[in-house]
């Protein structure tokens, strides 16, 4: 017996001894012992970052505090949001509005913080629409979504919205090329090379935050990638990486990638401004909406533009300029000097980092081997700074700790690398036991890093948390970067499907003037309802108003007569709460769209289409006091031409009417 469980130990040691022996070399375990205790924040006690990360298919961004992990929030940006009444309330539908008519979907791939001097400020973050091409601010004040403008000659919007570093611009570059809405979009696909164009869009934002399409540079047809822009002495360049530099237009897996190199586009764009000073732009006739939301009155408006400038980059030669890169590249980042850019080719096995100042050699030397569509093409040799050799594989994007080191994520090999950004020797890696995707450092892309956290996103998590059906959790996973090695502390669930995030730190934005609530005094809604007093039903045709209110814990009014089948019913619900943590819930029986979640103080409409006689419950949905249950009332529905007066009342009961 003895002899055998010497055996069996002798065989666990070996088997233990091999798998040590398979640990990729300088990795640490996966969670060493202090893990729990760095990542953990006490009940009660503040994390220190926000966290906020895309949504990508969801259409919206999630906040999550750093490094907790907890999930506070989802902001409702392009997609319907039921639980909110995001895209439901008549208020809000004019936020989804686009050239197309009510949009209620969209693919939030990045978020963007705005930026005062390269400094991460705390005012805004701004989030793209991939799908129909569009450009969102969500106010910190409010975390509300309050302006969206639609992108005219763009295909898709995956590139963007990077933001110049004191928030002049924020920049987007159309993702699939196609012919410009000013131009016939009707001929053949395989004209690509001919007619097939791309746009990059220059979207000027002002001192409340307010956007507007200053310009947009036409380029050749090729996709646009990730972009940043220049920082310091590189401040008036924004650099984007391009694929697709063979313009195929059909199975691109292939034939996009038969060029041994793609570009990274230099663009000058203050060189730009100063060709719109004089005259060089084109007018061109386009339709695209441009969305706001109204803190004062709580509605949305939605106007529809007819009108871009835009400028030819291969007649102005001296906006563009490409860089060779390794083809497919994805990531495009600048260190927090301004001096280096990072490209990365998804294919390649090596990370280039090109010279700002010695881009600027080449462009006054001349040193091209060539043109691409008008565009110079600099020399590789000119520009590079040098090359991070065997990184790892499939090297996405590069974010910076403001220490001098890089950190790298390997999309193929599954790991992040961290790197020294002169030397370009590799310092340390870590595995993250997914395909990782993008990675956040608190103010990474900023002159003006938190050189704390890194957070990898991840798209398949495999085994590593419990199943749920065919479809994987997606994964978020937290590391410690403060010393000389990365160390996995947390790894969490997130809302699928994170793309990229931006963070800054919790103080930052707690205390910029959060709105706490609506002062009932200074809403000036058209329906609004500023005391119990004031509610009422009023009739206008086949439209019936009610002006309601909410209060701890009943409607005013709760019973409604005099509704005919046929009429349209628009419940305008004033939350009368002056108490910050008491928003009110209105759903009524039947609705075909959502409920309407009211914060104190504000007004929100629910239009409701009876599609039959009957009595109709409505009642609040959201948890307000220990009465909440009893928050309820009734509207009565009868026959279309029926002479049922209209009656609304409160803790009265209305004559009994046949």
């Amino acid at each position: 017996m003895n002899t055998k469980f010497l055996k069996i130990t002798a065989a666990l040691i070996l088997i233990v001894a091999f798998l040590g022996s398979c640990k990729p070399k300088n990795t640490s375990d996966a969670v060493s012992g202090d893990a729990a205790q760095k990542a953990y924040v006490a009940p009660g006690k503040y994390d220190e970052f926000y966290n906020f990360v895309s949504g990508g298919f969801s259409g919206q961004i999630s906040v999550y505090g750093l490094p907790s992990g907890r999930l506070f929030r989802v902001i409702p940006v392009f997609s319907v949001d039921p639980e909110k009444g995001w895209g439901y309330s008549e208020e809000t539908k004019p936020m989804l509005n686009t050239s197309h008519g009510f949009v209620p979907w969209d693919d939030l791939h990045h978020t963007e913080m705005s930026q005062t001097n390269g400094e991460i400020d705390g005012r805004w973050v701004f989030g793209n629409a991939n799908n129909t091409p569009r450009i969102a601010r969500i106010d910190l004040k409010t975390f509300k979504t309050a302006e969206i403008i639609e992108l005219p000659n763009s295909g898709g919007n995956h590139s963007s919205p990077f933001i110049t570093e004191n928030t002049e611009y924020v920049v987007a570059g159309t993702r699939f090329s196609v012919p410009g809405d000013y131009e016939n979009g009707d001929v053949p696909i395989n004209t690509y090379k001919e007619n097939y164009k791309g746009h990059i869009s220059f979207v000027k934002v002002g001192k409340e935050g307010e956007m507007d399409i200053a310009f947009q540079i036409m380029t050749p047809g090729v996709n646009f990638d990730l972009s940043h822009a220049g920082k310091g002495k590189s401040h008036g360049w924004f650099f984007f990486s391009c694929y697709n530099t063979e313009q195929a237009n059909t199975l691109l897996e292939v034939n996009a990638s038969q060029k041994d190199k793609d570009f990274i586009m230099a663009v000058n764009w203050k060189k730009a401004e100063e060709y719109v000073k004089a005259g060089k732009g084109k007018k061109q006739k386009v339709r695209y909406a441009h969305n706001t939301w109204d803190e004062h009155t709580h509605t949305a408006k939605s106007v529809i533009k007819t009108e871009v400038l835009v400028l030819d980059a291969s007649e102005l030669k001296d906006i563009c300029y490409m860089i060779p890169c390794p083809k497919s590249p994805h990531g495009c980042d600048v260190d927090p000097t301004g001096e280096y850019i990072v490209g990365s080719g998804k294919l390649a096995a090596l990370i280039p980092v090109f010279s700002f100042d010695k881009l600027q050699k080449a462009i006054k030397d001349k040193s091209y081997e060539g043109d691409y569509g008008g565009i110079p093409v600099l020399k590789y040799e000119s520009v590079l700074h040098g090359e991070v050799k065997k990184p790892g594989l499939g090297p996405l994007h590069t974010e910076f700790d403001g220490k001098g080191n890089a950190y790298t994520t390997m999309f193929v090999s599954s790991e992040v690398v961290k790197w020294d950004i002169k030397t370009l020797q590799v310092l340390d890696r870590v595995p993250t036991y997914y395909s990782v995707g993008h990675l956040c450092i608190p103010g990474g892309d900023s002159k003006k890093p938190f050189g704390k956290y890194l957070v990898a996103y991840n798209k398949i998590t495999k085994d590593r948390y419990l199943p749920t059906g065919p479809e994987l959790c997606h994964s978020a996973q937290l590391y410690d970067i403060s010393g000389d090695k990365m160390q996995l502390i947390l790894d969490f669930p997130t809302i699928g499907e994170p793309h990229y995030a931006q963070a800054a730190p919790a103080d930052l934005i707690r205390n910029n003037g959060q709105l706490k609530f609506y002062k009932i005094e200074d809403n000036k809604h058209p329906y609004v309802t500023k005391g119990e007093k004031d509610a009422k039903v009023v009739r206008e045709g086949n439209k019936v108003h009610v002006y309601m209110t909410s209060m701890r814990s009943h409607f005013a009014p709760d019973n409604i007569e005099g509704v005919f089948l046929g009429d349209e019913v628009y419940f305008h619900v004033t939350n009368l709460e002056q108490d910050w943590d008491v928003p009110h819930g209105f759903a009524i029986k039947g609705a075909d769209n959502g409920e309407l979640l009211i914060m104190p103080g504000e007004t929100t409409t629910l239009k409701w289409v009876p599609d039959r006689v009957g009595t109709f419950p409505f009642y609040c949905t959201d948890f307000c006091s220990a009465l909440h249950q009893e928050m309820q009332g009734y509207i009565r529905v009868s026959p279309k031409g029926s002479n049922i007066p209209l009656h609304y009342s409160l803790g009265t009961n209305v004559p009994a009417t046949k």
